[in-house]
């Protein structure tokens, strides 16, 4: 996750406060729930791009771990969808 990425995600998350915060100041439920929605994607993609980063660091330091780590979730998704 690049600083910019990181940058974007927070301002979004302060855009949906705003957002939020102006709903309730002018008794507007609609504002008020996009805001808090705005603020609730921002944050899961913050959180989503901060996992991606520690997969990707995992995978660097230990391949073959995640190797095996790969081959046993590709193993047991075989088996749980190849069943018909």
């Amino acid at each position: 996750m690049s600083l910019f990425d990181k940058a974007n995600d927070k301002a979004q998350e302060a855009a949906g406060i705003g957002q939020e915060e102006f709903g309730r100041a002018f008794d507007s439920p609609q504002h008020e729930i996009k805001g808090k929605l705005r603020q609730h994607a921002a944050k899961a993609t913050y959180a989503f791009d901060d996992a991606v980063d520690c997969v990707k660091n995992k995978t660097q330091d230990s391949p073959l771990v995640s190797l095996a780590v790969a081959a046993g979730v590709g193993f047991l998704a075989a088996k749980l969808f190849g069943r018909r």
